[in-house]
């Protein structure tokens, strides 16, 4: 028995000891990637200052013709270089980026052959890593049939994830599509309902021996018709795994397994590290590593809008309430109005054209919504069957654009196969063909298609505003939900919400329905907080009459792009407070969900001292109100968040 130990510790010994270590260091020096092909498996690690936050995980793919998983090498030269890209894009959270990052290629093999390339894209607070498969003889075509990508985290740390739903499930069957509740600061070892968890993903670091804490956002980008989308799955305690769609998916029609031409690149895996959460809020790791794909067809006129759906639902379908919103929009002084569905019956197309024109009169340009279609869906509304195929779909967007329509709503989509990521892409392409913008909904997580595709606006993949409506419950943890999204959801991908309303309840007469419990200056501060370059927000044309006129004349002048932000402090599930500055105007936002008010004295470096500044605050129950305040020397203000209030300060 002895001998027996002894020869399996001088087998592992030996084996160790063969193995190649590679390791990618930050432009900073604080954040280090180690590469290693121990015991033949592919496996990394990453640190943050020292302190192991990614440990021991796998790499590798399983294709249909070899597993690049085991009895793998790391051979050849590994070349090294350092990036330093300089861009702007009007419609994330940061118009002018500057990254900085060091990129190494490490060249696997198997069998003395070439396998794939490693790509890994270190910067000071993010890494990016992606697979270059090679072509093998004659094979010039690869089908994926797994990627076995993980992510270890030490023990005693805590998750703060979103359940994929099954396939075909929900409303019409229209799952999954990333509108699930998170669960906080939970447990490893799970795998959420069974089907794993959507992208991003949350993990805390919990080293109580050294009373270190870490963050580490994990999500990929630079998905597109050439792959499927993924998700996160947990098989063993501490480490998840890549995973890929659902074989129910889009009805059970394409396979769960992308096939690629060699040689050929997997989507960008992402982990942002940092001691707070400031590097997961103000992350642009998602743009940083994909580039545009073609030049715009024209410039897009992002901006903000109204919509009458959330308020009124099907019935407000209707011409002369579609014009009343016109006349609000225009009120407003915003530049939209998304007319939901049921148009196509409830106006129809000559009513369409004339509401058009009209809004055109008034500077207000309109949004229309659509059924993604195909086979994937029961959804009944309309307009259907004109986005899923390319002569239905270019042939209505000319129309569109003959009659100035500034966008598209495209909802009900089937999943993360790569026939649906080609959909995606293909009505992108085709908007930016006829100058439309586009949002979608009921749909996944954008993944750097901000940067990829000039027509994309926006996103849902979220519990958005519509559940407000539909269910009082929601409408109770709406605090605690919206202090999830800036830390989760919203940090990798412009995040369509169609929040801040000022009703008192989610009806018409503003009289019965889902009640809303925040407060006003919480709308005004989830309508800076909530990043999207188009915001339709949930205001209502009463809102003119019965809403404060300090929040009127807020919303009146409320931005939707943004020049840079800031974290400040916050917990997910707690509360957030956080800054954007648009131009030379800074906002700082706050709000709350806990029972007990968040009384904290900020530093406002942003404003000088002596500033004149604008506060919108809440009374303990929820009474708001605006009141100028002088910036002490220290730049410092004392501020007080009550339970569902929030905080608006900027000059």
């Amino acid at each position: 028995m002895r001998k027996t130990i002894i020869s399996v510790m001088a087998l592992v010994a030996a084996m160790t000891a063969g193995a190649e270590e590679k390791r990618v260091t930050s432009p900073d020096g604080g954040l280090v990637v180690t590469v290693s092909d121990e015991g033949g498996k592919p496996v990394y690690s990453v640190s943050l200052d020292g302190n192991e936050c990614i440990t021991k995980s796998p790499l590798g793919v399983v294709l249909n013709f070899a597993d690049y998983s085991t009895g793998m090498k790391m051979a050849g030269q590994a070349e090294q270089k350092t990036v330093d890209v300089d861009y702007r894009l009007r419609n994330i959270k940061r118009s002018h980026v500057n990254h900085k990052a060091t990129v190494m290629t490490l060249p696997f093999e198997k069998e003395g052959k070439k396998a794939f390339d490693l790509v890994m894209h270190v910067s000071d607070n993010d890494v990016a890593f992606r697979y270059l498969i090679h072509p093998v003889g004659q094979t010039q075509v690869a089908v994926v049939k797994e990627e076995k990508t993980g992510f270890s985290f030490p023990e005693g740390s805590t998750t703060f994830l979103c359940p994929q739903s099954a396939p075909m499930n929900g409303f019409a069957r229209t799952s999954p599509s990333y509108e699930t509740n998170y669960t906080l600061d939970d447990a490893m070892g799970k795998n959420g309902w069974g089907n794993g968890y959507s992208f991003p993903c949350l993990f805390k670091i919990n080293n109580e021996e050294l009373g270190i804490k870490n963050w580490v956002l994990i999500s990929e980008t630079g998905v597109d018709g050439s792959y499927c989308a993924g998700r996160l799955l947990n098989k063993e305690g501490g480490c998840y795994v890549m995973g890929q769609p659902q074989p129910g998916e889009m009805n059970g029609a394409g396979s769960t397994s992308p096939a690629i031409s060699l040689p050929g690149y997997t989507p960008w895996r992402t982990i942002t590290l940092g001691e707070s959460l400031a590097p997961i809020v103000e992350t642009t790791i998602p743009f940083d590593v994909v580039k545009p794909k073609y030049e715009a067809k024209q410039e897009a006129k992002y901006g903000r809008g109204s919509w009458s759906w959330i308020i009124g639902m099907d019935p407000s379908c209707n011409f002369d309430e579609q014009k009343r919103y016109i006349d609000f929009s225009a009120a407003m002084g915003y530049e939209s109005v998304l007319v939901d569905a049921l148009w196509d019956t409830q106006i129809g197309r000559e009513k369409i054209a004339e509401l058009a024109r009209y809004g055109k009169s008034k500077g207000v340009a309109l949004y229309l919504w659509y059924n993604s279609n195909g086979a994937w869906n029961d959804a009944p509304q309309g307009p259907r069957h004109l986005m899923d195929k390319s002569h239905a779909r270019r042939q209505e967007m000319a129309w569109m654009k003959s009659i100035g329509i500034r966008g598209i709503k495209v909802d009900f989509f089937g999943g993360d196969k790569q026939p649906m990521m080609q959909l995606y892409e293909d009505i992108l392409s085709d908007a930016n063909d006829y100058g439309l913008l586009v949002i979608f909904h009921g749909c996944t997580l954008p993944r750097g298609w901000e940067r990829m595709y000039p027509a994309f606006a926006a996103s849902e993949a979220v519990l958005a505003s519509e559940n407000l409506h539909f269910s009082q419950g929601m409408c109770d943890a709406e605090a605690k939900n919206a202090c999830i999204h800036p830390f989760i959801r919203n940090t990798v991908g412009s995040m369509d919400f169609g929040g801040s309303t000022l009703n008192k309840f989610y009806n018409a007469d503003n009289q019965h329905g889902s009640q809303r419990k925040t407060s006003d200056v919480f709308a005004l501060a989830t309508a800076i907080m909530f990043q999207s370059p188009v915001q339709h927000f949930a205001l209502a044309p009463n809102n003119l009459d019965d809403a404060p006129s300090w929040a009127i004349d807020f919303m009146k002048n409320v931005p939707t792009t943004w020049d840079d932000v800031k974290f400040i402090d916050g917990y997910p599930g707690k509360y957030c407070i956080m800054a954007r500055r648009r131009g030379d105007r800074w906002y700082v936002v706050g709000i709350n969900a806990q029972e007990s008010p968040v009384k904290l004295k900020l530093s406002l470096p942003m404003f000088a001292a002596g500033s004149q500044l604008k506060v919108y605050s809440d009374t303990p129950s929820l009474e708001g109100s605006l009141k100028s305040v002088t910036l002490s020397k220290k730049q410092q203000i004392q501020i007080s968040i009550p339970c569902n209030g929030g905080l608006v300060i900027t000059e």
